[in-house]
């Protein structure tokens, strides 16, 4: 009903989209329009406005705090809960968009095949 120029945690639903770092912009957000840095991706019309904890998750995946570096890293988007001003807030946050790799499940030992090196 209220179409936003940013993008929200409920535009992601249950996605987790990777996107690819297009650029930061700088601009005026919300009523007082203070001045924040919004990254924008390729392909993509809306942005995200930074905060301090999205602002280091990507630092940190892109290898430096400089936003004109930023450009080209691709990332991992998705929606969660976090507190705010002491409630509960849909919230944007950004993880490595490579998925973790599944932890190898050790191969079951066969009956009678015990190790007989063990000393006991």
């Amino acid at each position: 009903a209220f179409p936003s120029n940013y993008l929200k945690a409920s535009d992601l639903c249950e996605s987790q989209p990777v996107v690819t770092i297009d650029r930061v912009d700088v601009e005026p957000v919300g009523r007082d329009k203070e001045m924040k840095p919004v990254v924008y991706f390729a392909g993509k019309t809306k942005g995200i406005v930074l905060n301090k904890t999205n602002a280091k998750k990507i630092a940190e995946l892109a290898g430096s705090p400089n936003t004109e570096d930023w450009q080209g890293v691709q990332i991992r988007l998705y929606a969660t809960e976090v507190e705010f001003g002491g409630e509960q807030v849909e919230a944007i946050r950004i993880k490595s968009a490579l998925k973790a790799a599944p932890k190898p499940v050790p191969a079951p030992v066969a009956a009678g095949a015990e190790d007989d090196e063990i000393p006991f």
